[in-house]
């Protein structure tokens, strides 16, 4: 934990308030509190100027922010965060910033926003609002936060009665240049209308170094613009995209600009569908001031077009652009390419949305929620370990989600943050996304850190054990099974929330393949326990197997097998030798019949029965319920759902359908790290008949790794 000389800074609205307590069980709810509206979208200024006798040869920046900051040294954006966090786990970033520096005067800007809503986006709602930082050059300590800093707020993105959408996940920004301050963040500067900064030595944070990068920021201009009429133009970047448009204008004062932004085209292709079908309305309006000027946008979305609408006059067609963000990535960290188009494509579209939806957290979608889920961080933080050659941010999440405990022992499914959400499927993956961490990376002191955790996630789950064994009525957490629910494949048993009475077959089977991670981790550990997976798994068999068609049913007095209550007990190794068969032909009949999140496991199961040709059957095809239609629709970046009418609010891009990326290096290829880590680099392939050629460059925590496959020989490389 750091201890900081400098100060907590704030807005004096914030400085003697009460934070609220928002954490708790779902379903107990929570006290009703009333955060005032005016202290909602908060946007506030931050300013100190300082004096440097020499340019140092080094300098950082320790620097965090409540809800959020954007920091600027003499005018020059440097980088944003924090990742969010608990406040009893508050993370700061440290910048490198003597590449901004200069010898003379210098100035620190700092845009600190507070949404003041509850949601997954933001840790926020607690009416906790600030910044605190301290800056080092040449390990001398020369600037900290404190009362001499400058504060204002701005009123230029509206004030706390302003439009939200999505969940609530983001505040509509409807610009008024009119209300801007031009040139607040160079040195230079006068501010002395501003007030002094308000202190709050009572914050009650404990701050923890971030344990990975900022997000990466990069400008971009579109690969078309279309000029639709007279002051109406169709902007296109090629891709889905995150991040904020930009562009410039120059009109008289209150003239006013509309910018819509979407991921896709009306059906006339003639204007941008902004009422979006994720639930996300993106329409801002921009009002000019009577200068040159660019909007400053705050928080991002994710798009691929733009409609600009306004003065023909003011508008600077050559301007237009995107400041695109994500966690930074080495794009040659890992390659793939094959000589099949649609492979190319599965690969492009999967990857693609595990880069958008990794930000400072593994996000589930970087639009309507913006929240990083347990469940989907088993498959996104599978596959970004690969495509980054970067293990840290799905040890992040691991780790974030163990602090969730906090608020129950069974962990929550939404984390870190003040919305509170709990799903028993998800929970009891948390062990399993654990050892696969391990088993990339070769960390046993974070295995060793994060076992208590373990056991505590497994006793928490033994409160609902029957007799036999068997969890019945976990009731306090969703039992998921798969979502959409159309995607639940008729599952034979009533999922309501809080759950009724039963005792069913995924989350048991779930279950099993927890208490069998948690004695894979004990045994890497050295910590002595019983074995308790061959009565586990005979309860299991005994309670669900229908002996008679060699399948399995979804709940105890069930008739019906559903595709999630047989891949699951196939990938947890719980079905007996001779019931294979039967599954295999199952699956084989049923295909997909699954969301995207449950098909990790379907294809992973089918690898484990040695089903490689039915594995890679399954990613290619284009049937409904396929990556290829993705293709067919469209998709730049994988889906929330096969396709975009399957769900209500369909994201259309979630990092939770990239299966195919760890399937393919994994299964396919046949490259799994050796424990611990890559010590030992091996390759056991499984290519099937109809394999196109490719080549595959991997990047590994131990090097580099080279795999090609021309006229049906496989060559390994190691570097």
């Amino acid at each position: 934990m750091k201890k900081w000389k400098a100060d907590w800074i704030t807005d004096p609205e914030f400085a003697e308030r009460v934070p609220l307590s928002l954490l708790h069980k779902e379903y107990l709810g929570l006290k009703k509190s009333v955060h005032p509206v005016h202290l909602k979208n908060h946007h506030m200024f931050f300013r100190k100027t300082f004096e440097l006798s020499h340019l140092p040869d080094k300098a950082f920046l320790d620097i965090t922010a409540d809800d959020y900051y954007k920091v600027y040294i003499n005018g020059e954006y440097v980088a944003e965060g924090p990742a969010q966090s608990y406040s009893f786990h508050y993370y700061y970033n440290r910048l490198d910033v003597q590449p901004f520096l200069r010898q003379g005067n210098n100035v620190i800007a700092v845009h600190v926003f507070y949404m003041g809503h509850i949601n997954r986006a933001m840790n926020s709602g607690d009416l906790r609002q600030g910044m605190i930082a301290e800056l080092y050059a040449d390990n001398q300590l020369v600037v900290i936060t404190d009362q001499l800093w400058k504060r204002i707020r701005t009123f230029e993105y509206g004030d706390g009665r302003a439009e939200t959408t999505g969940n609530e996940t983001q505040v509509l920004e409807h610009i008024d240049s009119r209300l801007s301050f031009p040139g607040w963040k160079r040195e230079g500067y006068d501010d002395s209308d501003w007030s002094p900064a308000a202190m709050n030595p009572g914050h009650g944070y404990c701050f923890v170094q971030q344990p990975t990068p900022v997000v990466a920021t990069s400008r971009i201009a579109p690969i078309d613009v279309r000029r639709l009429e007279e002051g109406h133009y169709l902007i296109d970047f090629g891709s889905e995209i995150v991040g904020c448009f930009t562009m410039k204008a120059y009109g008289a004062i209150g003239d006013r600009i509309e910018i819509r932004c979407g991921e896709e085209l009306e059906k006339d292709g003639a204007g941008v569908r902004y009422e979006m079908r994720c639930n996300c309305l993106y329409r801002e309006i921009w009002t000019l001031s009577g200068r040159v000027e660019e909007p400053d946008f705050y928080d991002y979305k994710a798009f691929r077009y733009v409609e600009v609408i306004g003065p023909e006059a003011a508008i600077d067609t050559g301007s237009f652009g995107a400041i695109t963000r994500h966690y930074p990535i080495d794009g040659q960290a890992c390659q793939f390419e094959s000589d099949d188009r649609i492979l190319n494509g599965i690969w492009s579209i999967c990857r693609q949305g595990v880069v958008l939806c990794a930000q400072e957290a593994l996000l589930d979608c970087p639009s309507r929620e913006k929240g990083q889920y347990l469940g989907d961080a088993t498959i996104t933080g599978h596959s970004h370990m690969y495509l980054s050659g970067d293990s840290r941010l799905f040890r992040k999440a691991i780790q974030d989600f163990a602090l969730s405990s906090a608020v129950c022992p069974g962990l929550l499914a939404v984390a870190p943050g003040s919305f509170m959400q709990e799903i028993a499927d998800f929970s009891l993956q948390w062990p399993m996304q654990l050892l696969t961490y391990y088993r990339y990376s070769g960390d046993k002191d974070f295995l060793r850190e994060m076992y208590p955790y373990v056991e505590g996630l497994l006793a928490y789950f033994r409160r609902f054990c029957r007799s036999d064994g068997l969890l019945e009525g976990v009731n306090e957490k969703w039992n998921l099974v798969d979502w959409p629910e159309p995607m639940r494949d008729m599952y034979d048993f009533s999922l309501e929330r809080p759950l009724g009475d039963g005792c069913h077959n995924v989350i048991n089977a779930y279950y099993y393949g927890c208490v069998q991670t948690v004695q894979e981790i004990r045994d890497i550990l050295l910590v002595p326990y019983r074995d308790e997976l061959p009565a586990l798994k005979q309860v299991f068999i005994d309670a669900f197997l229908d002996r008679d068609n060699a399948l399995f049913v979804d709940a105890i007095g069930s008739k019906h097998s559903a595709l999630h209550s047989n891949a699951l007990p196939l990938f947890f190794e719980i079905a007996p030798e001779e019931t294979i068969p039967s599954i295999i032909h199952f699956i084989r009949r049923k295909g997909l019949a699954c969301g995207v999140y449950m098909s990790y496991f379907v294809l992973k199961a089918l690898a484990k029965a040695g089903e490689y040709e039915l594995v890679y059957e399954l990613i290619t095809n284009n049937g409904e319920n396929s990556w290829g239609n993705m293709l067919k629709e469209g998709a730049t970046s994988c889906f929330e759902a096969w396709g975009k009418n399957q769900k209500w609010n369909t994201s259309l891009c979630h990092g939770w359908a990239s299966a195919p990326i760890p399937v393919l290096i994994e299964d396919i290829i046949g490259l799994k790290p050796a424990q611990p880590g890559w010590l030992e680099k091996s390759l056991d392939p499984h290519l099937p008949a109809g394999m196109p050629s490719f080549e595959l460059h991997l990047t590994v925590p131990t090097g580099q790794i080279s795999v090609s496959y021309r006229e049906g020989k496989l060559e390994l490389n190691e570097f």
